[in-house]
């Protein structure tokens, strides 16, 4: 298992992907109404995710789709990560695991 010694508590990570969300809405010159019209997303909704970093993982990814960030939702978490051969080695011999057993 990786370790790694970040600093951010996953309140302030929703905070960073709220503002980040947030930035992408106004860079396309969208306001909540009409990203809630593209995304299905109640406006209300969105604000409460600009606001206090709150919302269903859902809501979330249909607000990344509308703002056209389909493919980056898809990568996230795509890929394994490793920091050493041996750690390598041992998501090769998982690759085909079902279940974990720790």
């Amino acid at each position: 298992m990786l370790y790694t010694f970040e600093t951010e508590t996953p309140t302030e990570l929703c905070e960073i992907l709220a503002r980040n969300t947030k930035r992408r809405r106004l860079e396309q010159n969208l306001s909540r109404r009409a990203l809630s019209e593209f995304s299905g997303v109640p406006a209300p909704t969105i604000a409460k995710w600009e606001q206090q970093h709150s919302i269903s993982l859902q809501a979330y990814v249909a607000i990344a789709k509308a703002l056209g960030y389909t493919d980056d939702v898809k990568n996230l978490l795509s890929e394994p990560r490793y920091s050493t051969i041996e750690e390598l080695e041992e998501i090769n011999r998982n690759k085909n695991r079902q279940r974990g057993s720790k």
